[in-house]
């Protein structure tokens, strides 16, 4: 009988009967199938809770980036990612930004915005004037809706509305604007547009379609700043080799995708760890890149009046204390104790420091020794692993394909072959 896709009920069975249906369909060992099934802090009833179909949990290697000061206070940030060398590379850069003050931060507070597009008017700037003429009415029925968020500061503020054109004719686009507090806002922001959708339809006579949030955050800027002194991070010669990068990447946007997949290596991490959401970040920090209408890097490097290298960034950041997996994943929520941070900004403005780090120690890689020594130093030692190697041989191997520059499954191999040889 052919294989098929098509499982009828599939959502109705239990984790167990789903992978034992999937493990039937992809020919799993009992080995691979128990790999999968297997859980730690989240159990599979929590995480059935969590996403639809599930079948097990994927676990990714959390470690923690060190020596980072921030307006003058000490953190330890929680980093869930599966390269090599991003965490040490995060660590180091902390440890020398420290040489110049560590980082200062700052931002713009937690607001959202969401959006309800209205279609089929007739007159879009007229309608856009009656829209605004009861902006007062629209925000009192948006915080009607959620007293909890009203109550602690935070609600609807603002009501903003553009007329945009479009193959599909001209469109009014209201934009809710929420003062989200310690939550991302997804939630929050996402009923009130729902909510406030037919008053819009009656102050406007068109007809509502999409009521959603939007993952441009560009009123929840975070900033970080760093100066690292000149003698600490290899002399003047090391300046220039970074401001020569980073202008490689201001004025080139392939360059410019990789310098800023830099910055997320080290913001994503933390946002995964904190059980955050990832693809909202990195779709908002993307259209922040290119919102001159050219893909540009989000952080700055500049030479001070000292010679001593001043980096800055500014990005999106909808993060949250509340809800979603930062609350119902255990592995979350100590991730978030040990970061320490007492509001959804603090948390954005740390993170803003991280991805500075990451990509300073990118840069400056780049800038002297290249990006591959330290990163296959690192890697090397997983290509070992899965050549086979276990104990000491797994630093052996690496050492050796580190020194030959050939990080290689290959040559791993061949190295494990040899060593179990001579053991014999």
């Amino acid at each position: 009988m052919a294989k098929t896709s098509k499982i009828s009920g599939f959502y109705k069975q239990s984790p167990k009967e789903r992978l034992k249906i999937v493990s039937e369909f992809s020919g799993l060992s009992e080995e691979e199938a128990s790999c999968i099934g297997a859980t730690g802090a989240l159990s599979l009833d929590a995480a059935d809770r969590m996403v639809e179909n599930l079948i097990g949990i994927m676990e990714v290697p959390m470690g923690i980036a060190v020596n980072f000061q921030i307006n003058g206070r000490d953190y330890l940030i929680p980093m869930a990612i599966e390269e090599p060398s991003v965490i040490a590379a995060a660590s180091n850069a902390a440890k020398m930004a420290r040489e110049g003050g560590g980082f200062t931060t700052s931002s713009t507070g937690p607001v959202m915005m969401g959006q309800i597009q209205a279609v089929g008017i007739k007159d879009p700037n007229g309608a856009r004037l009656n829209i605004l003429e009861k902006k007062d009415e629209i925000i009192r029925r948006a915080n009607e809706v959620d007293p909890i968020l009203v109550k602690f500061g935070g609600g609807a503020k603002d009501v903003e509305v553009r007329v945009i054109d479009t193959p599909s004719g001209k469109m009014l686009i209201t934009h809710l604007v929420v003062d989200c507090r310690d939550a991302m806002g997804a939630n929050a922001v996402n009923t009130m547009a729902e909510t406030v959708a037919p008053y819009i339809e009656e102050l406007t006579g068109g007809r509502v379609y999409l009521r959603i949030i939007s993952n441009f955050a560009d009123k929840r800027l975070m900033r970080a700043k760093a100066v690292f002194p000149k003698e600490t991070i290899g002399g003047e010669e090391v300046v220039d080799g970074i401001l020569a990068a980073y202008h490689f990447a201001a004025g080139d946007p392939y360059r410019a995708a990789t310098h800023n997949k830099g910055i997320m290596n080290g913001v994503s991490a933390a946002v995964l760890a904190t059980g955050n959401d990832t693809r909202a970040i990195e779709a908002g920090a993307h259209v922040y890149a290119s919102r001159s209408g050219i893909y540009r890097p989000l952080s700055c490097y500049e030479k001070n009046a000292n010679g001593d290298l001043v980096a800055t960034i500014e990005m999106p950041m909808a993060v949250g204390l509340v809800g979603g997996a930062t609350k119902t994943n255990p592995i979350a929520r100590a991730a978030v104790k040990i970061l320490g941070v007492k509001s959804a900004t603090e948390m954005g403005e740390v993170f803003a420091a991280l991805g500075l780090a990451q990509n300073f120690a990118a840069m400056r890689a780049l800038a002297t020794e290249g990006i591959q020594r330290g990163h296959m130093g690192l890697h090397s030692r997983n290509v070992a692993i899965q050549a086979g190697a276990t104990g000491d041989l797994v630093d052996k191997i690496a050492d050796i394909m580190v020194r030959e520059k050939k990080v290689r499954a290959d040559r791993a191999k061949e190295l494990l072959d040899e060593m179990m040889e001579k053991r014999k």
